[in-house]
């Protein structure tokens, strides 16, 4: 069958043919419809992050999928159900984080990632899982399906920081989203919904599509390069909640002083090693003395993916419309991959139902 792979050491994606996958006791055997392209897959193909499984060389991409059930094997599901899968697996038999059902909280080394460390991922025409790994969505959400393990990561993150709040009555009225990728504009349109100010901060100038995206959800755009996380609370106002999502390690502390009182910053970007300089004391009174918080988050599991397939069913479709730029076939899966000012969210098109 047709997989999307990338080879150790080769820096770019490629169409490979690989066996058509048995399932196993427990495992449910899904036909790919759409898989997602971010982010992490660039870095995994320019080989900054991940790794191929042992003993192999090379990588099937995709953590970003949605299937039809083809065989069910057994399990609790039926031929024909919609999901999506989680990502992270045992990497060597069980261990605590994955018998609390709790993997999302486990420590380099303790998880698999499919597709992007250890372990092949779902850009292929078939893949096998256990079903305790997979979610059962609408038949109606089939053709965005794909956005559930990105908005699964927003929902952990901000349960996570909600509950680092939860000692207190906290009533956030306005939260900033660093950040104007494909996660900060879906983190934007669900925060929409539940703060009466959005802000989302990006280094783009006008024109430009994802500023469209911000103004046309309700949301305000920061232009970094005229004001700096720093000066947020000058210009605009002191945010409640700082969403990041850039991966720009100087945001992280930029964030601290941006809060206000009482406010919470979360953590989702992984930047490269960076030594700078900053005011640690400063810092730290300002922790202290206003009560702020920062919480790093990454990775999600069931229950997340469950609140992400309810936040996406309420999402305008004028907004995923303009969100997805981009769905293509086998024969033009490169261009999946494709970076760009145009290119907001993409993905690479197996089968349909």
């Amino acid at each position: 069958m047709d997989a999307i792979a990338v080879r150790t050491g080769a820096g770019k994606a490629e169409l490979i043919d690989v066996p058509k996958p048995e399932p196993g006791p427990g495992e449910v055997l899904v036909r790919t419809l759409r898989v997602g392209v971010d982010g992490t897959d660039h870095e995994v193909i320019a080989g900054g992050h991940g790794g191929a499984p042992d003993g192999s060389d090379h990588l099937v991409l995709g953590h970003e999928a949605v299937g039809i059930v083809e065989d069910a094997n057994g399990t609790s599901f039926i031929a024909g159900d919609i999901v999506v899968p989680t990502v992270r697996r045992p990497p060597n038999g069980p261990n605590e984080y994955f018998e609390r059902g709790e993997p999302d909280m486990a420590p380099d080394g303790q998880y698999h990632e499919r597709g992007i460390v250890g372990k092949h991922g779902f850009m292929a025409e078939y893949f096998t899982s256990p079903g305790e790994y997979l979610v059962e969505i609408p038949e109606s959400l089939a053709d965005v399906g794909f956005l559930v393990e990105p908005i699964s990561i927003t929902e952990k993150a901000v349960a996570h920081a909600r509950a680092s709040r939860s000692a207190f009555e906290w009533q956030p009225e306005s939260a900033v989203v660093l950040g104007n990728g494909s996660l900060g504009l879906l983190t934007l349109a669900m925060f929409e919904e539940s703060f009466d100010r959005v802000y989302c901060l990006g280094r783009r100038e006008r024109p430009d599509p994802t500023i469209d995206i911000i103004e046309s959800i309700g949301g305000t755009y920061i232009n970094s390069n005229e004001t700096p996380v720093a000066a947020i609370p000058d210009d605009y106002e002191a945010p409640d909640l700082i969403f990041e999502a850039t991966g720009y390690a100087k945001h992280a502390f930029e964030a601290i002083e941006a809060l206000a009182p009482n406010g919470v910053a979360a953590l989702l970007g992984v930047p490269g090693d960076w030594a700078f300089e900053i005011d640690g004391g400063s810092l730290h009174r300002e922790i202290v003395l206003h009560n702020k918080a920062i919480v790093g988050s990454v990775n999600s599991h069931i229950p997340h993916f469950e609140a992400a397939v309810e936040s996406l069913s309420a999402m305008d479709q004028s907004f995923l419309d303009a969100l997805i730029t981009g769905v293509y076939d086998l024969k033009e899966f490169e261009t999946a991959f494709v970076d760009d000012d145009t290119t907001i969210k993409t993905a690479v098109q197996f089968d349909s139902i």
